[in-house]
């Protein structure tokens, strides 16, 4: 394992020089697709590497910096945004369709090790449908990993990205998704117990409760969690571990929400999302894939477009 931050990112590298060679030649299409693929191998390269904080801080910087060069040539095109959070900002990809006047939004919060910087094959099938989106990076995530910890009450950060959304005239503010993969598919849903500006909800893989869990994920998951918590020892982590809780929230939960998960996912028990089904008391879709993974991203073809025909329904 020692091995994998640079083997990914070597490949990385081969994909970033293709892309520069087609920006040379003005070949703006490739370049962005090329610089797209070498920022998500550089983003696969840092992907939990905890224990080589300076590898994996070298190869974030190359994700971010590959990343930000597609989006001006991506179809349709993305801008960097800065959210404003106290004395922080939060990074963040807004994608708007083309062709469509002040689209609906959807508002993305990844997981404990995703990034924007991945974003696009979640992206795309929602732009396809007419929906912009804003996948971001709040506390313990991403940009913002290393001044702020991972936080159970996402709720507050998330009320920042709506106070900026509202300030975008490109936007229909009144018709805004939430969407959270893997922790973020914690994240998602508990936000849209406290936000009500929030329309509906789509969560993937996502616990009902970290803490219970805890003791039973992989190790390098622990010890990822016990990085972007800022804490010293898993100990430590644990007890962060327990504020990260839909008990007592899911309930909370009114407007329409899409829950995925895979019966065989290692990280997140299945029964997580079976549970935040039956304790909302909004309408529910539950979406088990019977042979799934986590996230049942060995079966995206099962959720991935159909997630997206349920939120523009929602938003329509």
């Amino acid at each position: 394992y020692d091995d994998w931050c640079r083997a990914w990112s070597e490949r990385a590298a081969l994909h970033e020089r293709v892309a520069q060679e087609a920006l040379d030649k003005k070949k703006y299409l490739t370049a962005g697709e090329c610089f797209q693929r070498a920022g998500v191998y550089y983003h696969f390269a840092n992907f939990l590497f905890v224990h080589d904080i300076p590898q994996m801080q070298a190869a974030h910087r190359k994700a971010i910096d590959c990343r930000q060069k597609a989006l001006p040539w991506l179809r349709p095109a993305g801008e960097r945004v800065e959210i404003p959070f106290g004395k922080h900002t939060f990074a963040g990809v807004l994608r708007k369709p083309e062709g469509v006047d002040k689209p609906p939004i959807v508002v993305m919060a990844v997981g404990l090790d995703s990034t924007k910087e991945e974003g696009d094959a979640y992206e795309s099938s929602f732009l396809a449908r007419g929906m912009a989106t804003l996948m971001f990076e709040g506390p313990g995530q991403g940009e913002t990993q290393y001044d702020l910890p991972i936080r159970g009450d996402y709720e507050v950060p998330v009320a920042a990205v709506m106070e900026y959304v509202e300030t975008r005239k490109d936007l229909d503010t009144g018709r805004i998704g939430m969407w959270g993969v893997s922790l973020g598919g914690y994240y998602a849903p508990r936000a849209t117990a406290f936000e009500k500006r929030i329309k509906a909800c789509v969560a993937l893989g996502g616990p009902f409760d970290w803490g219970a869990a805890f003791d039973n994920l992989p190790e390098l998951t622990r010890e990822a969690f016990t990085v972007r918590s800022h804490c010293k020892t898993q100990a430590e982590a644990r007890k962060n571990a327990q504020t990260l809780t839909l008990e007592g929230v899911a309930d909370k939960i009114t407007v329409p929400i899409f829950i995925v998960n895979g019966r065989h996912d290692r990280v997140v028990p299945a029964s997580d999302a079976e549970r935040l089904a039956r304790e909302v008391k909004g309408p529910v879709t539950l979406m088990m894939i019977e042979d799934g993974n986590h996230i049942a991203n060995n079966r995206a073809y099962r959720w991935r477009s159909q997630s997206a025909d349920w939120l523009a329904d929602q938003l329509r």
